[in-house]
């Protein structure tokens, strides 16, 4: 069974790439983090986050303390806070099949909040947290 918590999540500051909306969301996704990853000098020190906007997909990257924001090679954007539900997807990168399903659990929940976006944080190559807003 897949274990559910609540958390909350900080307006976060990113760059961002968005993804074609011509395509699935999972062709969007590897299209827009090949095209953010490619123009950083550096992933290092960065969080990664992949936020679905409106039917749209959007790759993140926080900024960095040496990020010189007038000249971002990439558009910021703030992922917007609050409270959600979160789950945890180990050894990721083996189990992509496993992101879907989880969003389609979180969406389940009575209380989402369809104002905000969903989020997955890729905390390491590891572990992805799936997170959808709720009220």
């Amino acid at each position: 069974m897949r274990t559910i918590v609540e958390v909350t999540f900080p307006d976060t500051l990113v760059m961002y790439v968005a993804g074609d909306p011509a395509w699935r969301i999972p062709e969007q996704s590897k299209e827009a983090f090949a095209a953010l990853e490619g123009a950083l000098d550096s992933l290092k020190g960065r969080r990664f986050y992949g936020v679905i906007v409106g039917g749209g997909y959007r790759a993140c990257s926080s900024l960095v303390e040496t990020d010189d924001v007038s000249a971002l090679p990439h558009p910021t954007w703030t992922i917007p806070g609050g409270r959600y539900a979160r789950t945890r997807i180990p050894d990721w990168e083996e189990h992509t099949e496993r992101i879907g399903a989880a969003f389609e659990a979180l969406y389940a929940l009575p209380n989402v909040d369809p104002a905000r976006p969903a989020i997955e944080f890729y905390r390491s190559r590891r572990d992805l947290f799936v997170m959808v807003p709720i009220e």
